[in-house]
């Protein structure tokens, strides 16, 4: 897995995407070029940090398109607009849809590496957490079906006595449960698997 952020140019314009990543790469960004949203869709990695650059308006699938797909997928790449001035109404439409940002053409090149700055730390946030989540999932997995029903009312702030007494087995048993289970899901105190158990309940409900 690369975890090295990637800004990821869309546009139909040769000129203008070759610009672009020159731009970002002379910033010290990685860079990579697509002609159409299509062609972007086919080379993404969506396990690897970074954001979007897309022009609003391109043949196929538009900036507005794809970032609408982008989130349907739940790729949490941030995506920047770049817009004509007519398309400004479209801008505005993705940043209600979830966009990080637009950028009028022409566009100055600081105001462009500042919120591509911006979105690669919005970018590395979910990149974060997206691996934090899947680390307490696995964990989780890891967890007998009995440890499991200890953890979930153990989280309740049931104490191990009653806990015995709704699983019907003795408060000892329960007390070898709760330490498999803090140890299986790396949690040095009761409030972090307080935290883990909302964030599995928070992932499960999505």
């Amino acid at each position: 897995m690369n975890e090295h952020p990637l800004v990821h140019v869309v546009d139909d314009d040769g000129a203008i995407r070759d610009s672009l990543v020159l731009l970002l790469e002379a910033s010290g960004h990685a860079a990579r070029a697509h002609a159409d949203a299509a062609s972007f869709l086919a080379a993404l990695d969506p396990a690897r940090p970074g954001c979007v650059v897309a022009d609003v308006r391109m043949p196929g699938m538009s900036g507005l398109d794809l970032q609408r797909h982008l989130s349907s997928l739940r790729i949490d790449l941030p995506v920047i607009i770049i817009t004509g001035h007519a398309d400004v109404a479209m801008a505005v439409e993705a940043l209600k849809a979830g966009a990080s940002d637009f950028i009028e053409k022409p566009f100055d090149e600081d105001v462009l590496l500042s919120s591509v700055g911006r979105a690669l730390d919005k970018g590395a946030r979910a990149y974060r957490e997206r691996r934090q989540m899947e680390e307490i999932t696995a964990r989780a997995d890891s967890l007998t079906p009995r440890e499991r029903e200890v953890m979930m009312l153990v989280v309740q702030g049931m104490p191990n006595k009653a806990v015995a007494v709704e699983l019907d087995i003795s408060a000892r048993t329960v007390e070898i449960h709760r330490a498999r289970v803090m140890e299986k899901m790396g949690a040095a105190s009761l409030s972090d698997l307080v935290r883990m158990a909302l964030r599995l309940e928070e992932g499960e409900s999505v």
